[in-house]
């Protein structure tokens, strides 16, 4: 009772500090930066900030990630800007021509500040505790002048499955006195680390993409808003400094002089905060703005000024480490300090010219609708197998567009040859036209070979849209109106005689998604390993054959029917399975497909987000059941269960020993399927039974010898291709190559230097000139010529398929996703 008594008068007693808004220290129960909070406190302490200030702050969910949590985004301002919060939103989208009608008063400048992207650099969702309260802090003079100008949008985590893999793991394995050892154990965190999201990709790299489902929510809102101002929190490497603007080369060419200028702005202020405090940091250096799917180069496309800032710590830092080469410890309160420095200086910045950040803005948009730069002032994309998937992302960033509506004759530059040719537009192709608020980025992303100013790039350096989305599409330089409708819904209506089989196209990852269906539902699904013609119509090869027969004890008709009009697919009904020409559906070259048992290898020594590519391909795109297995544990499974086995992206030296090849090697015999991936075939080359082996460099020259040591930077990317386009030669007639053969065209990030097969099949390969778009240094031009990148070997009743090329990477490659579900059921 005793202890009762005095917990009352506890309560009673901390009551009056508690009715104003409380410190992180108070709320948390312990000072912040002493330890890493989780993600649900963080959420937590915003709900309490927004209880005790609803009129000056608006909290909104705006999403919840894989694993559950929420996606939080925090508005702050003067209590006349919150009141009319909508108002403000739709004028200031009305200014820039995103929503019809005239503004009927000004906005200020809209702030968006996201912390957090990746999970283990956890300083940012830290900093935003501070950044929250000092905004709503009534004694703080300079965040209440922000307050009155502009409206702040707070973003405390955009990765909180990432942030809590980390936080979970260091607040387990730390000791009570942070050990600043570099070699502890709470500086060694476990794969796959905290970095990424649920599905181990990562959500800086996916703003243009929107393959994840954060990217899509949190964009999804940003349309709504559109920002003035974004800035994007990171950490980089412990034993580096902090980086702000202005940012490295090579910037895109479409980046505005404005911009540009306000990027050497934004230095200026940050300066200010870094040099008083005689804090080490550096500009101009590693950051550029040239690939637009980054936090910073997205929304600078889309018009606002867009930053990156850069703390030096990470995964490593923990909660403090001892830096030889700084000669000092580095803790989280230094790193949340600096962050929330760097914040202040964008504010300040941002006020200091926030009447040209509004008018900049808006005569961005205007400039785009009424006189976009650029020749093309069209972009046709013809109907196809992929046009509904692009179309379906053209509506998540915003863009405005319809079909053609009437066919007509024209010329273009198609462009991914970048040749001029007379094509005919068909009523249901799509027009995109260039006259539209979103034009710049609608050009930025479009282009197939953007202007690369400098060699020393940090991620891809091409991306074109037909290239990206595997499409017949042109550039015209003329203006043309779409029509107002989109694409028209498929619909496969149940006919009223059941006919003797469905067709159904092999050519888009609907189409793997539909197979997938299919067989999970039990249905028996052929295919034709050969082109056929039936009427006055021609089948490719690969085409899908749904039999009545074999599916007589199903609803046959109603869910073949139901399954297709889910996934787009439209199906042709046959009354026989006689053809003019080619195999009838009793040949043998009509093959049943059978729903595998697909294991996929996961752990220690395997590539994060390699294996994420793969784990969210089956679950998310094509939702097919995939059972993940520990690396270490690959000697013990039992392999008369198992149908395919997929080694995503690794260094598998250490994982496969001798013995354990044998094992893989004796299943494929008994027809098991082996999928290896990129430098997961390094375990395969030059091993007895299977037919790869490396196709030797010349040896070096003597001026390879004698480099300079400053240089040294140009020389690495000399060897390198960050990420550029090539064109893959395919073996049409191989299954590995169904419905992806024609113009198939990937991301090449590396060379493996493979040779052709002598006993095997050379499904993919790079001969002298497949190269189309990208930055690749001299050195490794050479190693992506006669090269083979897809190959199939025969062992038995099995088969091993070698991707030296990932073609499910960030799940961005349309005809890539094809192609693996071709590797996988075929």
């Amino acid at each position: 009772m005793t202890k009762l008594i005095r917990y009352l008068f506890f309560l009673l007693a901390v009551q009056p500090a508690f009715a104003q808004t409380p410190t992180p220290d108070q709320f948390l129960g312990f000072p912040l930066g002493s330890r890493f909070a989780y993600h649900h406190l963080i959420v937590d302490y915003f709900k309490s900030v927004q209880a005790q200030n609803a009129d000056r702050m608006k909290l909104v969910e705006y999403g919840k990630t894989n694993e559950g949590r929420p996606l939080m985004l925090a508005f702050v301002s003067s209590p006349e800007n919150i009141a009319k919060l909508e108002s403000i939103r739709t004028n200031h989208l009305k200014s820039v021509g995103l929503l019809p009608g005239k503004a009927d008063a000004s906005v200020p400048p809209i702030v968006w500040l996201s912390y957090n992207v990746h999970g283990n650099e956890s300083v940012s969702s830290n900093t935003s505790m501070k950044v929250i309260y000092e905004l709503l802090n009534k004694q703080n003079a300079l965040t209440q002048d922000f307050l009155k100008n502009m409206v702040i949008l707070v973003d405390p985590c955009i990765n909180p499955d990432g942030y809590e893999r980390y936080t979970q793991w260091y607040n387990r394995v730390q000791n009570v006195v942070p050990d600043v050892t570099p070699f502890g154990l709470e500086h060694d965190e476990p794969w796959p680390g905290g970095r990424f999201n649920h599905y181990l990709f990562d959500l800086n790299r996916d703003w243009a993409w929107q393959t994840q489902i954060e990217t899509q929510q949190r964009i999804a809102l940003y349309n709504q808003w559109m920002p003035h101002f974004h800035a994007d929190f990171h950490e980089m490497g412990p034993s580096r400094s902090y980086y702000f603007p202005p940012a490295a080369r090579p910037y895109n060419k479409d980046v505005t002089a404005w911009q540009r200028q306000f990027n050497d702005l934004i230095g200026d202020y940050c300066r200010k905060y870094f040099d008083k405090n005689n804090w080490a940091y550096f500009t101009r250096n590693d950051y550029d703005l040239f690939y637009p799917s980054y936090g910073d180069t997205w929304p600078t496309a889309n018009g606002a000024i867009g930053v990156t800032y850069e703390q030096g710590g990470g995964g490593r830092a923990g909660l403090a480490l001892e830096r030889g080469n700084e000669h000092d410890t580095l803790t989280l309160n230094n790193r949340i300090a600096h962050h929330y420095a760097t914040t202040l200086a964008t504010l300040e910045a941002v006020l200091s010219q926030k009447d040209k950040v509004v008018s900049e803005f808006i005569k961005f948009h205007q400039d785009a609708t009424n006189a976009p730069v650029g020749n093309f002032k069209t972009y046709v994309v013809k109907a196809g197998s992929n046009a509904r998937a692009f179309s379906s992302w053209l509506d998540k960033q915003g863009f405005l567009y319809g079909t053609a509506g009437k066919s007509q004759s024209t010329k273009g530059t198609e462009l991914t040859t970048e040749t001029e040719q007379p094509f005919k537009i068909e009523q249901n192709d799509l027009l995109i036209s260039a006259y539209q608020p979103k034009s710049n980025l609608l050009r930025i992303l479009f282009d197939p070979k953007p202007a690369l100013e400098d060699s020393v790039t940090y991620d891809v350096t091409s991306w074109g849209l037909a290239y990206i989305f595997g499409l017949k599409a042109y550039g015209l330089k003329e203006k043309l109106t779409p029509a107002s409708a989109n694409p028209a819904a498929v619909d496969n209506p149940v006919p009223a005689t059941s006919p003797y089989a469905y067709l159904a196209s092999w050519s888009s990852a609907g189409d793997v998604a539909f197979l997938a269906e299919l067989l999970k539902n039990g249905l028996l699904v052929k295919t034709s390993n050969a082109a056929f013609e039936m009427g006055t119509v021609s089948y490719p090869a690969g085409t899908l054959i749904i039999t009545k027969k074999g599916n007589e004890s199903l609803p046959f008709d109603k869910l073949v029917t139901s399954l297709a009009n889910k996934h787009f697919v439209k199906l042709t009904p046959v009354a026989t399975g006689f053809v003019n020409s080619g195999p009838d559906f009793g040949n043998d070259n009509v093959i049943a497909l059978r729903a595998p048992k697909v294991v996929a290898v996961a752990g220690d020594g395997v590539s994060a987000t390699a294996f994420g590519a793969v784990w969210h391909y089956f679950e998310q795109q094509i939702k097919y059941p995939v059972t993940i297995v520990n690396a270490a544990k690959l000697a013990s499974l039992p392999w008369n269960e198992v149908d395919v086995l997929i080694l995503p992206d690794g260094r598998y030296g250490d994982i496969i020993s001798e013995k354990q090849l044998e094992a893989i090697q004796g299943w494929v015999r008994n027809g098991g399927k082996l999928i290896a991936m990129e430098r997961a075939t390094d375990a395969f080359v030059s091993k007895s039974g299977f037919g790869l082996s490396k196709k030797f460099s010349d040896k070096k020259k003597d001026d390879d010898t004698f480099k300079k040591y400053g240089d040294q930077q140009r020389e690495d990317a000399s060897d390198s291709s960050p990420g550029s386009m090539f064109e893959i030669s395919m073996d049409a007639t191989h299954p590995l190559a169904f419905g992806c053969a024609n113009d198939y065209i990937t991301i090449v990030r590396d060379a493996y230097e493979r040779d052709y097969l002598k006993d095997g099949w050379n499904v993919g390969y790079l001969k002298e000139d497949n190269y189309k778009a990208g930055f690749v240094g001299k050195k490794m031009s050479g190693k992506l010529k006669n090269t083979l990148i897809i190959g199939a070997q025969e062992i038995g009743r099995g088969q091993v398929v070698y991707l030296m090329d990932d073609p499910v990477f960030r799940a961005m490659l349309q005809k890539g996703k094809v192609l693996f579900g071709n590797a996988v059921f075929r």
